[in-house]
């Protein structure tokens, strides 16, 4: 598969052979949904916790004896029964929210995404993209120039300061390394601007059967 390959201007100068392996997989959106739950939930804190009855505060002295008093039979203040007592099943921090997925089906899910840019014409290349300072009307007009006019997701092959200051300020931008792809990112943008090198990066990792 050959790609155009554009400068920062928007002209085209050269093409580009992509690996059919990462950029030629057909998609899977069982995978694909899998692996961005999976992410997601990884991503979750587990904060919220609950007292248990063991947890909150109060006597552990029976209430009132068991028999001959009219009444139901009671335990301590404790019980979860009562009112500022433990709390039953309640959630506690842990990794419980984590998910597992098998190695070759992330990988193919990542595939599939950027398969799909690729085919639906959202995948930019681009020779290089280098700045020697932090000018977000610059960025702005690159992306104009590329026909960009909704989100983007920007790989680059190494990290690069001015560039990330530049699209900092611009929303439905971001800025990341290729080798930190991922679902959530390539689903959120609709367009894929990425640099020729960081295209051999991502062939790199992506491409093989590891």
């Amino acid at each position: 598969m050959q790609v155009l390959v554009y400068n920062t201007q928007g002209a085209i100068v050269g093409q580009l052979d992509l690996d059919e392996r990462v950029f030629g997989v057909p998609m899977n959106e069982a995978v694909v949904h899998q692996a961005l739950v999976r992410q997601r939930a990884n991503a979750r804190v587990g904060t919220a916790s609950t007292k248990t009855r063991s947890n909150v505060s109060g006597s552990g002295r029976k209430l009132y004896r068991q028999k001959h008093t009219g009444r139901a039979r009671a335990g301590d203040l404790r019980s979860p029964l009562r009112r500022h007592g433990g709390i039953i099943f309640g959630p506690s921090p842990g990794p419980r929210y984590r998910q597992r997925m098998p190695k070759k089906m992330r990988r193919l899910a990542i595939r599939c995404l950027l398969s799909a840019k690729a085919s639906n014409g959202e995948l930019k290349v681009i020779d290089k993209l280098e700045m020697s300072e932090p000018k977000t009307r610059e960025m702005i007009g690159m992306l104009q120039r590329l026909g960009i006019d909704r989100s983007a997701l920007i790989a680059l092959s190494s990290p690069n300061t001015n560039v990330v200051r530049s699209a900092s300020n611009i929303e439905g931008t971001k800025i990341i390394q290729a080798q930190l792809l991922n679902m959530v990112d390539l689903l959120s943008h609709q367009n894929l601007i990425i640099t020729a090198d960081a295209v051999r990066v991502v062939e790199g990792l992506w491409g093989g059967n590891r």
